[in-house]
């Protein structure tokens, strides 16, 4: 059998090269088609992401920063001194525990709010079910500063989606001292943002927040300025021992409370400040809101015969009576149809001025008032500065109140000239009698003395503030030869070989609901100084309602020479009497 060979017809030959070139020509166009299709997706999508969606990203990657603390800044410390310029720490950031949940991880959030709750104090089992129940939240904080003991239990738990960290959180190291001046940092219900919510922290916040870190949309960062830290003029040495003093007193004596406030009176610095009852700023919430007011400088009170050593010091400076002047007492007097009685229904026949003082005679204070005359009385307790405030660097200062004054009546005056009817704050009457220790003149009180940077860089330094002259310096000193003599007179005070100024005041506390004054009520103050040649500190020490009503010769007197006589011995200064 042979073979028949075929030839290719040109024309089909022709057709399938066409065919081939059209089809290869045609995947080619569909796979361009599809690459081209796919850029045009990424590109429509990049847009959306950089554009679109542009603030919902950078917002997420700012909140992730915050998360972490990047753009955080760091709250300034403050700081105690002592008499060799140590300091001593009163407030600090401090890292502690703190739970957070991730949401997202949680399969069921019933039990696990559940167990928390009864975990952690404090914590509302409904609304962390809220909490936990937020799908694709990658972040909630659940509690902060936590104990170990909270701790330890949430660990045994194992809960999914429950973790702990540690986080910066503002820490007292010495507790409730000093509690109502520092206050303390923390949220609010209108605000839960950390930051100061009383005392100095509050009144410096702006300085000890520092400036927070910022988020660009071009996710650059800008790192965040720490805050100042303040350097306080109080003494942590007298501030211990001034607490200790107060809280003595106040338990022995069954009272409702005090307060204490030691200052220099050549500069107005404070070196101590404390009342109690106290609390403790690292537990703040645990204390009712009636706490968180500060006794030293946001509560008034009438005085009583401490007041008696400004209506001698108007009368001298006037120049219409003298040490040595005198007057016939009779044991009472009467104004308006009301008679006013010494402290002691006494009648102690003629006297001087010098002895009215030495023996707290109510109705030698009202004779020279009355020698003074209204008008100048009242102009000049608004010159002591008892119709305003102090200009103290704390929040909330209030001012004193002279409106019975006002009225022109001669029975108020007359109460007034004993430190009745009139009422002062407790740091208004420390400045005005700080004003007769230094001669005179009125100085400012304070209480940050430096303002510095993380590295000790000084960013602010306080100058002591001169506010006025209120009485010239001859009329000062026979005033505080008039407070020594007192002190003498009186024993209790004195201190060997020094020279010691001070005054009582026993204050009925008025009812403010039935007028008048309780009669089971009263408040005890002394105020004094020392040495009384070159004074170096003020006190001022306050018992609100001790049991019994006694005298506050048998209550303040002896803590106030306790404190006096540690102050003395605490910075070493010499004698100044035989």
């Amino acid at each position: 059998m042979g073979f028949m060979f075929h030839a290719p017809c040109p024309v089909a030959f022709f057709m399938q090269r066409r065919v081939r070139r059209f089809l290869a020509q045609w995947r080619l166009m569909a796979v361009v088609g599809s690459f081209s299709l796919l850029y045009l997706v990424l590109v429509g999508h990049l847009y959306s992401i950089q554009v679109e969606q542009r603030p919902y990203y950078s917002a997420r990657a700012q909140s992730q920063y915050r998360l972490a603390g990047f753009l955080n800044a760091q709250r300034g410390n403050i700081f105690f001194q002592d008499k060799n310029g140590t300091l001593i720490q009163a407030a600090i950031m401090k890292e502690m525990p703190a739970v957070f949940a991730v949401p997202k991880e949680i399969g069921t959030p019933q039990e696990t709010a559940m167990a928390l709750a009864q975990t952690i104090p404090g914590t509302d089992e409904d609304e962390l079910v809220r909490i936990l129940s937020k799908g694709d939240d990658p972040y909630e904080p659940i509690a902060k500063k936590v104990s170990d003991a909270v701790v330890d239990a949430i660990k045994k738990l194992k809960l999914g989606g429950i973790y702990i960290d540690e986080e910066p959180n503002r820490f007292y190291p010495l507790g409730s001292m000093f509690a109502h001046a520092l206050g303390f940092v923390g949220p609010a219900a209108e605000d839960e943002e950390a930051k100061g919510r009383y005392g100095l922290e509050l009144f410096y916040e702006e300085e000890l927040r520092g400036l927070g870190g910022e988020f660009s949309e071009d996710n650059l960062i800008k790192p965040p300025t720490n805050g100042s830290n303040l350097i306080l003029t109080v003494d942590y040495t007298i501030q211990r021992k001034a607490e200790a003093v107060l809280r003595a007193l106040v338990e022995k004596h069954g009272a409702g409370g005090g307060s204490v406030i030691v200052e220099d009176p050549q500069t107005g610095r404070i070196l101590a400040m404390a009342s109690h009852p106290t609390f403790d700023p690292n537990e703040y919430s645990h204390y009712s809101i009636a706490t968180f007011i500060n006794p030293v400088a946001q509560s008034i009170y009438e005085p009583g015969s401490v007041f008696k050593v400004m209506t001698m010091a108007i009368g001298i400076e006037t120049g219409k009576l003298t040490p040595d002047t005198t007057y016939v007492d009779k044991g009472y007097v009467t104004f308006d149809g009301r008679t006013i009685r010494n402290w002691d229904l006494k009648t102690r026949g003629e006297l001087t001025m010098a002895q009215v003082l030495e023996h707290s005679v109510n109705t030698g204070a009202v004779f020279a008032e009355r020698l003074i005359g209204h008008d100048l009385f009242y102009n000049y307790l608004i010159s002591f500065g008892f119709n305003e405030p102090t200009g103290i660097d704390l929040p909330g200062e209030l001012k004193g109140s002279l409106a019975n004054l006002r009225t022109q009546r001669d029975i108020n005056f007359a109460t007034a000239s004993f430190g009745q009817g009139v009422s002062v704050t407790p740091i208004s009457l420390t400045n005005a009698i700080a004003a007769i220790a230094n001669r005179g003149i009125l100085m400012r009180p304070y209480i940050v003395e430096r303002i510095v940077n993380a590295e000790g860089g000084i960013i602010e330094e306080r100058k002591p503030e001169f506010i006025r002259r209120v009485i010239g310096e001859r009329t000062a000193e026979q005033v505080i030869d008039m407070m020594v003599a007192a002190v003498r007179t009186n024993i209790i005070a004195d201190i060997p070989s020094y020279e010691v100024a001070g005054k009582t005041g026993t204050a009925q506390v008025p009812n403010l609901a039935g007028g008048g004054y309780y009669e089971d009520q009263v408040i005890n103050s002394y105020t004094g100084f020392a040495p009384a040649t070159n004074p170096r500190f003020v006190i001022l020490i306050k018992l609100d309602k001790p049991l019994g009503a006694p005298l506050a010769g048998q209550t303040v007197v002896p803590a106030f020479r306790e404190l006096a006589e540690f102050i003395l011995n605490y910075y070493e200064i010499p004698p100044d009497s035989l």
